[in-house]
């Protein structure tokens, strides 16, 4: 008699991969939680400014992007191949270019635990955008929760400020959301490109295709007076740590875990920069704020567990309950 067949059960990660997929995230997350503090110091406010947004945005990619041809020259990485320049190209537009020139003039008007709760839906976009490139389907919970993020984060730049709701968009405001959207489509196109390349190279190569770009113009916008010590050291903290060394551990841990698994670990990071501006700048944590804060990230955390289908195979309904017949 033959035994019936077993069911195909998905393979999970073995347990040592999910826990360095686990620590690296973390690990990145702890270092990019600096990087709106860090950016802040460097480019300072209306009132005392330090470094100008577009050097701070420039420069450090062009120190990353000399770090990294030095590393891809060290581990002997080959070229991408032809149809991953343009995929890299996109990437670089993203989180190269992208995020960190919106944030450094952003950074300029607004503080930086503004900032953190803008940011808040980063994470919601970078998994709708990995699962889409994954070819996966999110649920219409999934995106309900997307938009009720989006209607809190603009809620609070309507309230704060003034206690009232009121029209108080700051032009700031809108840089931050775009900056949200270049780093979700950076991290999603990352994540989609560690598939079949190490995830160092992968950040190394659009690192190094920026270079062009990034060294002369960083060179044409260094600054022509000098500026204090602090900003110089934000700087660095931005060019080498959050634009090189928490990519490496990032895209990493984005390639052992997956991108909408690992992207839920940034629910961390607002609540980390906020406490990073206190401390550091000695920015105000008010009440409305937190609150805000809490209620957001209730909304991308509640959002994690919302089912995504495979686009290649049906939802799955639910099967009807047969009616019970009375005669019986």
């Amino acid at each position: 008699m033959s035994t019936p067949p077993t069911p195909a059960v998905r393979k999970q990660p073995p347990i040592s991969a999910q826990g360095e997929a686990l620590a690296l995230g973390l690990l990145g997350v702890g270092l990019f939680a600096l990087s709106l503090p860090m950016t802040r110091l460097a480019v300072g406010s209306t009132q005392a400014p330090q470094l100008s947004p577009e050097f701070v945005a420039l420069g450090r990619a062009a120190v990353a992007g000399v770090l990294a041809a030095v590393w891809l020259v060290w581990q002997h990485a080959p070229l991408p191949g032809r149809r991953d320049w343009a995929l890299l190209a996109a990437m670089a537009g993203g989180v190269v270019f992208g995020f960190p020139l919106l944030t450094s003039i952003a950074l300029r008007e607004v503080d930086a635990v503004h900032a953190s709760l803008i940011l808040a839906l980063l994470p919601l976009f970078t998994a709708a955008l990995g699962a889409l490139l994954a070819g996966q389907r999110p649920s219409a919970g999934f995106w309900l929760c997307a938009f009720l993020g989006a209607a809190l984060v603009m809620a609070y730049t309507l309230l704060h400020g003034t206690g009232r709701f009121a029209l108080n968009l700051h032009w700031a405001d809108g840089l931050l959301v775009g900056a949200m959207l270049s780093a979700a489509v950076g991290y999603a196109l990352g994540g989609h490109l560690t598939r079949s390349r190490p995830a160092g190279q992968v950040i190394g190569w659009a690192l190094v295709l920026s270079l062009p770009i990034s060294v002369p113009t960083a060179w044409w916008l260094r600054p022509a007076a000098p500026v204090q010590l602090s900003a110089w050291g934000g700087f660095a903290y931005v060019a080498v740590v959050s634009m090189w060394l928490g990519f490496l551990a990032w895209y990493r841990a984005l390639a052992l875990g997956g991108t909408v698994r690992i992207s839920q670990l940034q629910l961390l990071q607002p609540f980390l920069s906020m406490l990073a501006a206190a401390a550091l700048l000695h920015e105000v944590l008010d009440a409305t704020t937190l609150l805000f804060a809490g209620a957001v990230l209730a909304v991308v955390f509640v959002a994690r567990r919302m089912p995504v289908h495979d686009a290649s195979r049906p939802v799955p309904r639910p099967v009807p309950r047969p009616i019970p017949d009375s005669r019986s």
